[in-house]
């Protein structure tokens, strides 16, 4: 069986960490992986294998070289903690975070000397995690998935498929996302720009979610723009069948909220990001320092349209959009 098939067929991280079985004279290296979605979510799989596979490719392969050691965040800032002081506590030779700046940073607060790459972090400067993205500096450095500009073009979409909005809201967790400030700033001067009112929606629980979405949806007119982090992506269940209840038009920023029945996706290709974060690890095993691999921007970007939610709100989705889109959900 193939690699990339036995991931994808992973239901449950029981089947990790595999003990590798060294060839004689091998060392084993261990990479620790810390995933920042829950294990019951199945889209942690996808980035999973495709990190794995790069890894391969590069001859590093679980069961004779490397031993991969799994853990699981949450939308719960004390148990990302945690399980950071416990993979440090591991030893590992480096540690892998996919799509979550909040375990990338709680896994700086241990103040180890782990090299530690980073896939998906929204803006690591900002995030405090390096000081300069061409000179990392200290143990950590990775691939950013966002940039602050990405605010206003998440409101510039959203106002493209739903013509006639009259106020907007960015809707995420100030517990667990990326600094929120980050993305402000572009998103309010795009609503000024679009002579919409921004809102900010900050959010901790399923009823807070309901709430917002409500009260966007009371009057016509409301949009929203749902920034992904570990509890957008875990609640993007509620979130979406919140929007649908109120007939509340989003653009969100990744594609498994669209897959899942979301009106518009727009942000960085999560896969190509965790291929690349492989080669990062590959260097790093072989000598290199952290502080000497610069942190680099997405080159690919994903954007995915759901033509069935955009009928039951009532729009039509713009020529423009479906020329442009990588996934169109029928």
């Amino acid at each position: 069986m193939k690699r990339r098939q036995f991931i994808a067929g992973l239901g449950s991280a029981a089947a990790w960490p595999v003990i590798a079985r060294a060839q004689q004279g091998d060392r084993v290296r261990r990479i620790g992986v810390f995933i920042g979605r829950f294990e019951s979510d199945p889209a942690w799989k996808r980035p999973l294998s495709e990190f794995t596979q790069a890894l391969a490719d590069l001859g590093w392969s679980d069961g004779r070289n490397v031993r991969i050691d799994l853990r699981f965040g949450s939308n719960d800032i004390n148990r990302i903690r945690a399980l950071a002081q416990e993979l440090v506590g591991m030893q590992p030779d480096i540690i892998v975070t996919l799509g979550s700046t909040a375990a990338t940073v709680a896994l700086q607060r241990e103040m180890g000397t782990i090299p530690i790459v980073f896939a998906s972090v929204a803006d690591p400067v900002a995030s405090g995690l390096v000081a300069r993205l061409d000179r990392p500096s200290g143990n950590i450095t990775g691939f950013a998935a966002w940039e602050p500009t990405m605010g206003g073009k998440w409101l510039e979409l959203l106002s493209e498929i739903a013509p006639g909005l009259k106020r907007a809201a960015i809707m995420f967790n100030p517990d667990i996302s990326a600094p929120p400030s980050i993305f402000i700033p572009s998103f309010e001067m795009a609503a000024r720009s679009l002579k919409l009112a921004p809102i900010s929606a900050p959010v901790h629980s399923d009823a807070e979610i309901e709430a917002a979405l409500v009260a966007l949806g009371r009057e016509p007119g409301g949009g929203l723009v749902v920034v992904g982090d570990a509890f957008t992506g875990a609640h993007r269940a509620p979130i979406i069948s919140a929007a649908a209840r109120s007939n509340v038009p989003a653009v969100y920023t990744l594609s498994d909220f669209t897959r899942d029945g979301g009106l518009l996706s727009y942000g960085f290709d999560g896969d190509d990001i965790s291929r690349r974060s492989a080669t990062y690890v590959d260097r790093i095993l072989r000598g290199a320092k952290p502080e000497e691999l610069p942190v680099q921007l997405p080159t690919k970007v994903d954007m995915a349209v759901n033509l069935k939610t955009a009928k039951a709100l009532g729009l039509t989705v713009p020529q423009s959009i479906l020329l442009r889109a990588d996934e169109v959900i029928e």
